[in-house]
C-alpha cells in the first residue's frame, strides 16, 4: 500500500469515526499536534483550533443536532503522499427540527495515523443561516 492510499484509509476511517458523533473518539482520531481550520469570519466558528480548543467546539455543535449529530460523507478523495484532498457532504438536523446540509473540502494532513492538519471549506453562509441567526 503506497502512503497516498493509507492515508487515504485514515482519512475514509475518520469521518466515519466523525459521523459516529463520539466526541472522545474523534479527537483520539488527531495527533497531540493537530491543528484544525475552519473557512470564512464566522464568529465562533471560523479559525484555528488546536486539538483543546477544537473539543469543546464538537461539544457545543453536537448538543444542537438530534441523534449522533453531523455526518459527513465523502463523495471524492484525492491523495498525493500523507495530504488527502476531501469533497464531502454533511447532513444533520437541528434540535428544532431545521437541516443543516453543508458541502465540504477538505484537505487534511496525516502522520502515522492520525490527523496532523485540517483545513474545512465550507458554506459559511449557509452556517451562519443555521446557527447565528434568529
Amino acid at each position: 500500500m503506497t502512503e497516498a492510499e493509507r492515508a487515504k484509509a485514515v482519512v475514509t476511517r475518520f469521518f466515519e469515526t466523525f459521523s459516529s458523533g463520539d466526541v472522545d473518539a474523534i479527537l483520539d482520531a488527531l495527533a497531540t499536534d493537530a491543528v484544525w481550520w475552519v473557512s470564512g469570519r464566522l464568529a465562533g466558528l471560523s479559525g484555528h483550533y488546536d486539538k483543546a480548543r477544537f473539543g469543546p467546539l464538537l461539544r457545543g455543535a453536537k448538543a444542537a443536532y438530534r441523534g449522533s449529530g453531523l455526518t459527513i460523507t465523502p463523495t471524492g478523495m484525492i491523495a498525493e503522499g500523507n495530504r488527502v484532498a476531501v469533497e464531502a457532504e454533511g447532513d444533520a438536523t437541528l434540535k428544532d427540527g431545521r437541516r443543516f446540509t453543508p458541502h465540504y473540502h477538505f484537505l487534511i494532513t496525516v502522520r502515522g495515523d492520525r490527523l496532523v492538519e485540517v483545513k474545512e471549506y465550507m458554506d459559511t453562509q449557509h452556517a451562519s443561516e443555521i446557527f447565528f441567526k434568529e
